[in-house]
């Protein structure tokens, strides 16, 4: 870290700007969020585990998707709980750039293990025959080792730039969270840096992943178009629908977030989508694997009657 960089030792998470019984309420509600995250993520890893019909590779990972879904929120929940709470609203120079790190780990850790995923249901639904050996435990263990390696190494990267910047001016970082465009734009440094250093962050966590979702899916819609029975093109898309709906929460949303031009009311927008990411996309994932699956209610039902006898 330069000699600039002491000059600042806190950054101030500015947030929303609203009045005290607004804050108060939404406190609660975001508190209520978090927790039914925690829980309905804890469930879906809990049924996986512990019911041996779940251990497939599609729901393996699927359990790796609800860690990330826990550890993310876990991130970035509990400090913005706490700002809302209070008036002083700093956070740490160190603190703030190991939560930049994090968010950015887990952001493209999600990003290859729905890759992973899409891949697991190209196998599936292209070549079903083949499907146990190609999807073998010991590929599925790499898959899931590579994406989370990579996700972190993608992130200590950008940190490594960030913590390259000099930081010597403004310490009001705009956001509810150390979000990673948020903190650039305090660096005292030329712009094109900062553009070099985004740049990198969209291509690596956003374009990449979603390019080889596209092929996996592209395959997958004309595999699904050759069969001829209705009843069978059905079943082949139901395989696939509650991961095309998470992806597109994902993406959609990030996409948004971090390849639309500046506009004026960009900031506060960003505020807005990132509470999708920190809060909604944890409550609505397992959502939707747990209402469009009917293996995972199956699952739940069992566990339930188990616990009542």
């Amino acid at each position: 870290m330069g000699s600039n960089q002491s000059w600042v030792t806190e950054f101030i998470l500015v947030g929303f700007q609203l009045r005290a019984e607004m804050e108060v309420f939404l406190f609660w509600v975001f508190s209520l969020l978090y927790i039914f995250s925690l829980l309905a993520n804890g469930m879906i890893l809990g049924l996986i585990c512990l019911d041996p019909r779940l251990h497939t590779p599609m729901y393996f990972f699927l359990s790796h998707l609800a860690v990330l879904d826990m550890s993310y929120a876990s991130n970035n929940v509990p400090k913005m709980l706490a700002n809302l709470m209070n008036q002083r609203r700093t956070i740490s120079f160190v603190p703030c750039i190991m939560q930049t790190f994090l968010y950015l780990a887990f952001a493209a850790t999600e990003c290859l293990i729905l890759v992973a995923m899409s891949y697991d249901r190209y196998v599936a639904i292209c070549h079903p025959l083949h499907y146990a050996v190609i999807m073998s435990w010991r590929v599925c263990t790499a898959l899931a080792v590579t994406s989370w390696s990579c996700g972190f190494i993608l992130s200590l990267v950008h940190a490594v730039l960030l913590l390259r910047l000099p930081f010597c001016g403004p310490r009001e970082v705009n956001h509810l969270f150390c979000e990673i465009l948020s903190v650039l734009k305090l660096a005292c440094a030329d712009p094109w840096i900062n553009q070099v250093v985004i740049l990198a962050a969209s291509v690596f966590v956003l374009v990449g992943p979603l390019c080889l979702m596209l092929v996996s899916y592209t395959r997958i819609l004309l595999a699904i178009l050759r069969i001829q029975s209705g009843e069978g093109r059905r079943k082949a898309f139901s395989t696939c629908s509650s991961h095309l709906c998470v992806v597109g929460l994902f993406f959609g949303i990030a996409m948004v977030v971090y390849m639309v031009p500046d506009s004026s009311q960009r900031e506060e927008q960003e505020k807005r989508l990132s509470l999708f990411h920190s809060l909604f996309n944890p409550v609505l994932n397992p959502l939707i694997y747990s209402l469009r699956n009917s293996q995972v209610k199956d699952a739940l039902r069992r566990a339930l009657q188990k616990r009542s006898m």
